[in-house]
């Protein structure tokens, strides 16, 4: 049996689409929606926009040492549709681990969202340094119902 090399969840939200994706386009807003609890707060980052677009967050975790940054590169983005990205530590390039949101939208007031952690594109000499998937189901699954919440304002 092949290795899995994503894991992806899904669940209804009964928001429009257009306000999800205005909650996940902005990354002051990412903590809000954090299930592996890593994110402490932006840095001073604009909203996304575009393919391109590189977003910092401060984060912590103890796989990293505590207290550091990641860059985000957008690698995918349509207008109440998709957004994803690509991680890495601040100053590097990422290593090929992707979150790509997908939103569906089913009824004025509700929306199919799908969160995808993926890491097919990581080299194999850092498949040997990282036990992947750093960051389990449960923890997608919480940020999909977080992400409820915060469309919500509850």
């Amino acid at each position: 049996m092949a290795e899995a090399t994503s894991i992806s969840v899904s669940r209804t939200i009964d928001a429009p689409a257009k306000d999800i994706f205005d909650v996940l386009s902005n990354p002051e807003r990412h903590r809000e929606f954090d299930g592996s609890g890593q994110i402490v707060s932006d840095d001073r980052t604009n909203r996304i926009q575009a393919v391109g677009d590189v977003f910092t967050m401060n984060m912590n975790a103890p796989h990293m040492g505590g207290d550091y940054k990641t860059e985000n590169h957008v690698t995918g983005f349509g207008q109440d549709k998709i957004l994803a990205w690509q991680t890495a530590p601040a100053g590097q390039e990422p290593a090929g681990w992707e979150w790509v949101w997908e939103l569906d939208s089913t009824g004025p007031d509700s929306t199919d969202v799908a969160l995808t952690y993926d890491w097919s594109k990581v080299d194999a000499a850092t498949a040997k340094k990282v036990s992947f998937p750093l960051i389990p189901r449960e923890a997608l699954e919480e940020s999909l119902k977080m992400l409820a919440g915060a469309v919500s304002g509850a």
